[in-house]
């Protein structure tokens, strides 16, 4: 598809003939990201017309009990710059979070960020050469030290660092400069414009990891950080116990700055085994709630399903994201 046919799709969402979700769907199947296919939409960070799916919202923090979810390609570490695959990184977003993230129809929405910067509000070049990120300011790391915009600065310095060896720098490349505007307000300044500039910071690439913790570790030294495997986040969980190629336990942060969340007390990833195994522990017997990534044919997962507990699977047929 050529930029006309991709330009006719927009004009298409913005008519409402469209919706986000199908047109997030068409250009990941023609090879880009969910997030580029999301800037295509609102360049200058506008939201679309669209109607919002509605979403559970808890009346209070906790209560829900324990999830009990399975990966069959476990997690073997919990730093989100070193991720070798969706394995680790779903592991490390249990912990860490990003200034924005993406909502079920593809829009930006706000994590560690105040608001989603845009022309309108001055957080936006209308060339996009910069953007200024406004931090909320409620927020404290799992060892109770505040979250400020230095942590966003050293997130870049970090992930920058070729001794790093990080894995996500490719998102920031393009960043010259991050500037500290005040505690919680940070301006970063890009070498030239960019189309995508919720890249950096954003989404699965984009978690912040706390100064303190990782000061001490920036370059050849990256590896032996002690929170590669005990992760000190702002995240709705805390770890408890962490067995890389195992299982991952954590629980319920008390001090989340997201009201009324999480919903369950503890979290429980467990990886290990095959597809099927994976398939008959969420549909057949209950052992879990949730199971990812099914490489199974339709017709097996059906016929667990008739005879099972009915538990939640997911990617059906899909390729193996590692």
């Amino acid at each position: 598809m050529d930029e006309h046919g991709i330009r006719e799709l927009i004009s298409e969402v913005r008519a409402g003939r469209l919706s986000r979700r199908r047109f997030t769907q068409i250009l990941v199947g023609l090879g880009l990201t969910a997030p580029m296919a999301a800037q295509l939409l609102g360049r200058d960070g506008r939201a679309s017309a669209q109607p919002k799916v509605a979403a559970f919202t808890p009346t209070r923090r906790g209560g829900g009990g324990p999830l009990r979810t399975l990966w069959w390609q476990a997690p073997t570490l919990l730093n989100p710059h070193f991720a070798t695959g969706t394995k680790d990184v779903d592991a490390s977003r249990i912990f860490y979070e990003p200034l924005v993230g993406y909502d079920p129809e593809g829009n930006l929405a706000p994590a560690l960020a105040a608001e989603v910067p845009s022309v309108a509000n001055g957080g936006l070049a209308k060339d996009g050469t910069w953007v200024i990120w406004r931090l909320k300011k409620n927020v404290v790391w799992h060892d109770g030290k505040p979250f400020t915009a230095d942590d966003v600065i050293f997130t870049w310095e970090y992930v920058s660092d070729p001794g790093t060896a990080a894995v996500t720098v490719g998102s920031y490349r393009e960043v010259a400069r991050v500037d500290k505007q005040d505690s919680h307000a940070v301006k970063i300044t890009f070498t030239r414009p960019q189309p995508f500039w919720a890249d950096a910071f954003c989404g699965n690439r984009g978690m912040i990891v706390p100064k303190h913790v990782f000061e001490a570790y920036k370059g050849a030294n990256s590896r032996e950080a002690p929170a590669n495997l005990k992760p000190v986040g702002t995240g709705a969980y805390r770890i408890v116990d962490f067995r890389p190629g195992d299982i991952v336990r954590a629980e319920l942060n008390p001090n989340y700055h997201v009201a009324n969340w999480p919903f369950f007390d503890t979290l429980e990833m467990k990886g290990g085994g095959d597809a099927s195994s994976a398939a008959r522990a969420a549909l057949q017997t209950g052992e879990v709630d949730y199971a990812w990534n099914m490489q199974v044919e339709d017709e097996i997962l059906q016929r667990l399903e008739q005879g099972g507990k009915g538990a939640s699977t997911s990617g059906r047929r899909a390729p193996s994201s590692t």
